[in-house]
């Protein structure tokens, strides 16, 4: 095998890690336990010797590793490679970028994962072929990622593309960063399924009110599949996530006029029904004056955007310091 590139997507109980090309062809790919108690040290070799374990097992050996890029949760310092006190991480101030290129002898990227997974779907996957794009994540929250211009969007402080906290409704739902009427409470998974656990408990009819009583609870998945039976409350609670996500998509248009906006994360999911709904609600609420050619489409790289954008960025950092040199 020739040279490689790695890809790492450092989750709070698992690690994502993936074998590259320079044509950002996956080879293989693995996971590793995170273990984040045992301290980021114990980690960081985790993931390297994972990694060379992965490049040896197709042909290569350690030398074979060119770079790598490394997505993690917020807040870091992502121009210093320093994560700073990330979620769900028992990390502060860790300097992981540099323990990283130092534990695998080569150039290392470092930058949010949701940031990570835009550059894959851009580079690899939904967004390929376009040179502005934006990514968005429908899971526990609502988060994403900007590519304009071809390049990503990290704003003063390198925290920008908070997309989930656009507010859609002036004193709306409080949601859980503190401000009210977020996109995110109305549209993420989690959201999604506790609005609907908030209406039954309101007294309104459902066939999800068995499922409530018997497991104390219901999921975003569950309410979906209901819609397709036919149930009411399913029906209205997903079309308010639709309409959310559908204003969502025509105030990025008005902002940052993206060719194209990729929806990724679990809630895709629920399939063409979803989207074809966030398609009617932003066809209803956008302007007339013109016809708008955006394209809004589900992420093609699933699960793998992570270790796809992470190599990528990799990539990048290696051309870069070619250039330089």
């Amino acid at each position: 095998m020739g040279q490689m590139l790695i890809g790492v997507d450092f989750g709070a109980t698992n690690v994502k890690i993936g074998c590259f090309d320079l044509q950002l062809q996956l080879i293989d790919h693995t996971s590793v336990t995170t273990h984040a108690d045992q301290g980021a040290e114990a980690a960081v070799e985790r993931i390297a010797a994972a990694s060379e374990q992965l490049v040896h097992d197709v042909g290569g050996s350690a030398e074979s590793i060119v770079a790598a890029g490394i997505g993690t949760p917020g807040p870091a310092d992502y121009q210093n490679g320093i994560i700073i006190n990330a979620a769900n991480l028992p990390f502060r101030n860790t300097p992981i970028r540099q323990m990283l290129s130092t534990r695998l002898n080569c150039p290392v990227a470092f930058d949010n994962d949701a940031n990570v997974a835009c550059w894959g779907e851009f580079t690899a996957g939904a967004g390929k072929g376009v040179s502005d794009m934006i990514f968005v994540t429908l899971g526990t929250g609502v988060g994403g990622g900007i590519i304009s211009g071809g390049r990503l969007i990290h704003g003063c402080g390198g925290n920008s593309a908070e997309i989930g906290h656009i507010i859609i409704v002036p004193d709306g739902r409080l949601c859980g960063c503190g401000q009210h009427g977020c996109v995110e409470a109305y549209a993420s998974a989690s959201w999604t399924a506790e609005r609907a656990k908030e209406a039954l408990e309101a007294g309104e009819a459902s066939s999800l009110e068995a499922l409530l009583n018997r497991n104390g609870g219901i999921t975003c998945e569950d309410v979906w599949q209901h819609r397709q039976k036919g149930d009411a409350l399913a029906e209205r609670i997903t079309d308010e996530t639709a309409r959310a996500l559908g204003m969502l998509c025509v105030s990025l248009l008005h902002v940052l006029e993206p060719c194209r906006i990729v929806f990724a994360g679990g809630m895709i999911a629920a399939g063409q029904v979803l989207l074809d709904r966030i398609r009617h609600y932003f066809d209803e609420q956008i302007w007339t004056m013109k016809k708008e050619p955006l394209e809004i489409v589900f992420s093609s790289l699933g699960e793998d955007a992570g270790i796809t954008g992470a190599a990528g960025l990799g990539r990048e950092l290696l051309k870069s310091s070619s250039l330089q040199g």
